[in-house]
């Protein structure tokens, strides 16, 4: 299922990460609390440090999460907690490669997204892991069993624990579609687009005749991108591993889609997850009216659209069901305290946790008995009023057929949204051309 790259390969990667690192701390080789990742260990006041690096809404915090950290410490008073989380993926991931690579710098947990576990677990970086279906004490039956098998290596070693999966939806602003002129109960939303891709481009087009001065129908072609591929049985590989991106029938429909959005005047042209927090600036001033929703943005909603847009929100179904995203916890085994961080990866991620997250934060639990319960099923979230936010996304999850992965899906899929539709987006380069820039990039940084 996984390919293995040349030297070269490896070095035109490493020296791709050392583009975007080089003069900042995240090159340091040291842990520090301001490092990206979080990184490194450390104890004082006779307690162990355990720092756990994240990225996007994971939602174990105790600001606005489910303050999980916080429990844990309280039943473990040896044990402090530090998180450091960042928004963007792509870097995230370079950076903890490097620090793989230099076993040194890596926070004691490290989430990995499920668009790099195949890389995770492949050759090059599999002995790097602790296998955690030994240490820390989680039930690895607990887990669904397709997610269990992405993190598990060709030697048998699982080595990162499920935290959630991404079944989706469609997230729209009531208020704004309303002033459109279009439905705002959930049921006739979600028939506008039912069973195609296409028949979302065509509401955009209405959403546009009547559109609210200043705002766009979808916030990102990239974002749309991501939606589209995720819910094609066959994304960046086939049916063997092979990454064959260029003749998937679910990037072609996923490229097609977003440039008939971009091109259509449809999107805000932003760029998902951006460190100047645009994206998030548009949330919360209402610049958007739909954003592809798998179970953990509505995590992201609450949080950036902020209090002042509670209830404005509603979530119908995907014109096509998929899944997009979701992520693990794993353990480095350079650490110093890989038992008790095994421990903590193992709790976290425990089903009473996973309800607990759920509950707070909507991202849709990984484990079997948690995913079917009562308290996912009925479940709503505040933020989204009375939305049965349990029932749409546990049914979403309960139709998904996880695509085959290769190790190259995550920069693939960087490559073909950052410099492909967000140049065609932002800077109006020909789709043609784009493609082919992507194609060179693909070349260039990936040989098989």
């Amino acid at each position: 299922m996984r390919t293995s790259s040349s030297r070269r390969g490896r070095r035109a990667a490493i020296a791709a990460v050392a583009v975007v690192v080089t003069g900042t701390t995240l090159l340091t080789g040291c842990g520090s609390d301001s490092d990206d990742n979080g990184g490194g260990d450390a104890q004082g006041g006779g307690k162990i440090t355990l720092r756990v690096g994240t990225f996007g809404s994971f939602g174990y915090d105790n600001k606005t999460g489910a303050k999980l950290y916080a429990e844990y410490e309280k039943s473990h008073p040896n044990i402090k907690i530090e998180e450091t989380n960042v928004s963007d993926g792509q870097k995230y991931w370079d950076t903890l490669k490097l620090r793989l690579a230099q076993n040194n710098g890596l926070a004691d947990v490290q989430a990995v997204e499920v668009g790099y576990i195949a890389e995770a677990t492949g050759e090059t970086m599999a002995d790097k892991w602790v296998d955690l279906s030994k240490e820390g004490g989680a039930d690895i039956g607990a887990f669904l069993d397709w997610k269990v098998k992405q993190a598990t290596t060709a030697s048998g070693s699982v080595i990162g624990l499920g935290t959630d999966i991404g079944p989706m939806a469609i997230c729209y602003n009531k208020e704004l579609f309303a002033k459109a002129k279009l439905p705002t109960e959930r049921e006739a939303v979600s028939k506008l687009w039912a069973g195609d891709w296409a028949k979302f481009i065509e509401t955009g087009n209405t959403y546009k005749k009547s559109a609210p001065a200043g705002t766009s129908f979808h916030d990102s072609a990239s974002g749309l991108f991501n939606a589209v591929v995720s819910s094609d049985p066959v994304q960046y590989a086939n049916a063997s591993g092979k990454l064959d991106w260029e003749n998937s029938p679910g990037v072609k429909k996923a490229w097609e889609t977003a440039v008939a959005a971009s091109k259509g005047g449809l999107t805000a042209k932003l760029r998902q997850f951006d460190e100047k927090g645009t994206w998030n600036a548009a949330f919360k001033n209402s610049k958007f009216a739909t954003v592809a929703c798998p179970s953990w943005m509505t995590g992201i909603i609450k949080d950036q659209a902020g209090l002042a847009n509670q209830g404005k929100w509603d979530i119908a179904a995907p014109p096509v069901a998929g899944n997009w995203g979701g992520a693990f916890l794993a353990v480095p085994k350079s650490g110093k305290h890989t038992k008790e961080a095994a421990e903590l990866a193992a709790w976290l991620t425990a089903p009473a946790q996973h309800a607990k997250v759920f509950a707070v934060n909507g991202n849709i639990p990984s484990s079997k008995d948690t995913l079917t319960s009562a308290a996912v099923q009925d479940a709503k979230l505040p933020y989204f009023g009375d939305t049965p936010v349990g029932k749409i996304f546990s049914s979403a999850a309960a139709g998904i057929t996880p695509a085959v992965i290769s190790r190259w899906d995550g920069q693939v899929k960087t490559f073909l949204t950052d410099n492909g539709i967000l140049d065609i987006e932002q800077r109006g380069t020909d789709p043609a051309k784009a493609w082919e820039n992507v194609k060179k990039l693909v070349d260039d940084k990936i040989d098989q």
